[in-house]
């Protein structure tokens, strides 16, 4: 599976959080979010984040964040939270938005990154939207990283 490498910057978010199995749930916590920027008239780059790994993690207690990136001057008022995500680099996929091929995508994606010398840096994975890749029936899986450490 094709990726590129790409560091991302510090991003500051806002965003609605749910707990609980991921699934489809999360799609009315998403819509929650393109509710509240169009109210605020804003647009820009969404991220949705697994905040917790359901391996090790009980379903009930994992958190999905439903994100969008806003300029350090944007004024938050308390009708959403507010955070941040630290820079990091990435291994960035580009993959259809569809269930079958997200499902698809993770799958492969582990499996291959010790073989490109990487291991999973201690931060979520990231799905990242712009308009353009949603418009185009896309997303980007982005799967924080580090050097893989031999011996």
């Amino acid at each position: 599976m094709k990726f590129e490498v790409e560091t991302l910057p510090n991003y500051r978010l806002v965003y609605v959080r749910r707990v609980g199995p991921y699934g489809s749930a999360n799609i009315e916590v998403m819509q929650k979010l393109k509710n509240w920027a169009k109210e605020k008239d804003l647009s820009g780059t969404i991220l949705a984040i697994q905040q917790d790994n359901p391996t090790t993690t009980l379903p009930e207690n994992c958190r999905f964040d439903a994100c969008l990136v806003i300029s350090e001057d944007y004024q938050v008022d308390d009708s959403i939270c507010e955070g941040e995500l630290a820079a990091g680099e990435y291994l960035v996929y580009k993959v259809k938005h569809t269930a079958e091929d997200i499902q698809i995508a993770y799958a492969s994606i582990f499996p291959s990154l010790q073989d490109n010398g990487y291991q999973i840096d201690n931060k979520p994975i990231l799905e990242r939207y712009t308009e353009d890749m949603v418009n185009n029936h896309y997303c980007e899986i982005c799967v924080p990283v580090k050097p893989l450490k031999i011996g």
